[in-house]
């Protein structure tokens, strides 16, 4: 990373990232063609590795992809806000954000599928209560994970400044 003054490396705090966004966009490899997809996603760590879960149709384009190249890219981002300035070289953008690297498998098994479900439900409503699913709905669904296999975190606060309190985003 370029800018090791920006970079997280907390554990803690990569969690808060993952945990305020809702939305993973996951980068395959179609040949020598990249193709980038926006999901929502539920998360667990499993064994000290961050775990994400996806669901979705059983065919398409992404379904093809992972199926022949299962390797992918993820980024998730937030805490987006544009710090204004006097002159151009003045403004600044605040964000939050992770990369990782991991494999992409999928997941058959019924009880399987309903706890990762679960994870995804829990994560996009934050709700605690526990979701449950008839055995239609999670033989109708494609749900996948990706195990982290590498993680970066990057985050840059608003610049200080007299202009610092007019963030937008």
């Amino acid at each position: 990373m370029r800018r090791k003054d920006r970079e997280v490396t907390d554990a803690e705090e990569l969690l808060e990232i993952i945990k305020a966004n809702k939305v993973c966009r996951l980068g395959m490899a179609d040949g020598n063609q990249p193709y980038v997809v926006p999901l929502n996603y539920g998360f667990e760590f499993d064994s000290g590795r961050l775990v994400l879960y996806f669901h979705g149709a059983g065919e398409g384009k992404k379904i093809g992809i992972l199926k022949k190249n299962s390797q992918v890219c993820f980024e998730i981002d937030g805490e987006h806000g544009l710090a204004a300035g006097k002159n151009a070289c003045d403004y600044g953008f605040s964000f939050a954000s992770i990369i990782g690297f991991g494999n992409a498998c999928f997941i058959d098994s019924e009880a399987e599928k309903a706890r990762a479900l679960a994870l995804l439900m829990k994560h996009q409503t934050g709700e605690g209560r526990d979701f449950e699913f008839a055995p239609a709905q999670l033989r109708a669904v494609t749900v996948f994970k990706v195990t982290a296999l590498s993680l970066t975190g990057k985050r840059r606060t608003p610049p200080p400044g007299p202009h610092a309190g007019q963030v937008r985003g």
